[in-house]
């Protein structure tokens, strides 16, 4: 960790605005506070809010305290605030993380900001905006954010040094069936580990209005076949859009997440293994999301010079909040079940 430790006092001074290079690149944008420094009057607090009332770079809390002893207005004003304290809570929406060691989890954190800085700037303030817009009006803010990262330089180096493969034909890449009132929909490209790409979203979007449309369908059932429930978007189909302008429109038009907030209220998604990306994202749309021992979590897309960009801060926000999801998505950390469960990210065991 080579950031420094910033106090309440720093931020009133101005220490936590954000800076700008002549290129339009985010200087120093990792700071840390020193949530257990922080003096504890309301000046002090008021003060620092002010100051961060406007552009900030990434704002990472660290406390070894009770997160009930900090002023919630303040952790709320973090990009995320990591602690080892036992006291972070489990309920949805807390603005803090508990890790087990907290120097490893900030070096995760700098690492791949450090990598990605437009996109990790881009993440945060797309999620002070998704965790409060309406579900559709979400999807168009992510949307736009992600398209202008497709146009961006992080992402082009990343596609630059990634090799891409012919993307096969599949005949079946989602089944779809039924049993009396239950609409079965599973992924079927186990040997790809069902990764995301146009096929598999044409095909749950098809599903997902059947069973919209028929209202005899009283209960819809998401799973996947193979090793893994869905290992993310597919990296061989990233970036082949010739206009990133249209690609906005028809991502927005052809949501899968949208598809299934719809009808979330009869949608139980089942997952196992690998939920990476979309894998997460996508499911976190449902009324109940069940998981197997063997599952785990992560949001990637960091790496890769962009923001999740299946719907993942509109439906992880809404389950675990903004800050928590922040974590995932600056870290690109995987998070077991367990963690999970307590997050609130699923909401039981399959």
């Amino acid at each position: 960790m080579t950031a420094p430790l910033m106090t309440l006092s720093d931020l009133a001074d101005g220490a936590g605005r954000l800076q700008l290079d002549t290129d339009g690149a985010p200087v120093d944008l990792f700071r840390l506070v020193d949530l257990d420094a922080t003096p504890q009057h309301d000046a002090a607090e008021a003060a620092a809010l002010e100051a961060m009332s406007g552009p900030t770079p990434i704002l990472v809390g660290v406390t070894s305290r009770s997160p009930s002893s900090v002023p919630t207005r303040l952790l709320e004003a973090m990009t995320c605030t990591v602690t080892s304290s036992g006291d972070a809570g489990c309920a949805p929406q807390r603005p803090v993380v508990e890790v087990d060691d907290v120097d490893d989890a900030l070096a995760d954190l700098e690492s791949a900001i450090s990598a990605s800085p437009i996109a990790a700037l881009t993440l945060g303030g797309l999620l002070q905006l998704t965790s409060r817009l309406p579900v559709s009006d979400g999807l168009v803010a992510e949307s736009l954010a992600y398209s202008t990262l497709l146009a961006g330089r992080e992402f082009a180096a990343w596609r630059s040094g990634t090799a891409r493969r012919p993307v096969p034909d599949v005949a079946d890449p989602v089944l779809v069936s039924r049993t009396d009132d239950i609409l079965h929909v599973t992924l079927n490209q186990p040997e790809r580990r069902n990764a995301f790409g146009r096929a598999t979203r044409d095909g749950l979007i098809e599903a997902f209005t059947l069973a919209e449309l028929d209202h005899t369908i009283r209960r819809i059932e998401l799973s996947g076949r193979g090793p893994s429930f869905c290992s993310g978007g597919d990296l061989d189909e990233f970036g082949t859009a010739d206009d990133v302008s249209s690609a906005h429109l028809l991502r927005v038009g052809q949501s899968a997440g949208r598809a299934i907030h719809r009808s979330a209220s009869r949608v139980r998604v089942v997952v196992h293994g690998a939920c990476i990306g979309a894998g997460v994202e996508v499911p976190a749309f449902a009324g109940r999301v069940e998981a197997r021992k063997d599952a785990y979590f992560q949001l990637p897309e960091l790496r890769m010079g962009l923001v999740p960009g299946a719907g993942g801060t509109v439906s992880i926000t809404r389950r675990i909040g903004r800050w928590r999801t922040a974590f995932l998505a600056l870290s690109g950390r995987p998070v077991a079940t367990d963690v999970a469960l307590r997050w609130g990210l699923v909401d039981g065991h399959a």
